[in-house]
């Protein structure tokens, strides 16, 4: 299946499958989505399994922010993964940033692990 169709597929099968799916969208491996999370691939590998482990809500968001798919579609099946244009976000990372290059840091941060960004954080602190 090309990238184009799976990303035009209107998935919605068991959350396994959603977690799996949300991935492949991203390009990411499990241990880079791992990584990107603040777990370790075993995690990863568990929640995709048909009677693996459910991750967290706040996995679960942190999952949907990484891929760049939608919470509600990732967490219960309903809606699509990818936002259209009919699907409108509660809040623009634009309403959040000051210009453009807050906003590319916004996003670029929300896509690195938790550990990275403590590490980043603490470095901005010092340094400014």
């Amino acid at each position: 299946m090309k990238d184009r169709d799976i990303r035009e597929h209107a998935f919605t099968g068991p959350r396994p499958n959603r977690i799996r799916h949300a991935r492949r969208l991203a390009r990411l491996t499990q241990a880079k989505l791992a990584e990107a999370i603040g777990v370790g691939a075993s995690a990863v590998a568990q929640w995709e399994l048909p009677n693996g482990t459910s991750p967290t809500a706040e996995h679960l968001e942190r999952i949907a922010t990484v891929c760049g798919v939608s919470f509600e579609w990732l967490a219960t099946g309903r809606g699509t993964a990818v936002q259209g244009v009919a699907e409108t976000p509660a809040i623009e990372v634009g309403e959040l940033a000051a210009d453009e290059f807050e906003d590319r840091l916004l996003v670029a941060f929300r896509r690195i692990s938790r550990r990275k960004r403590e590490a980043f954080v603490r470095w901005m602190e010092e340094f400014f």
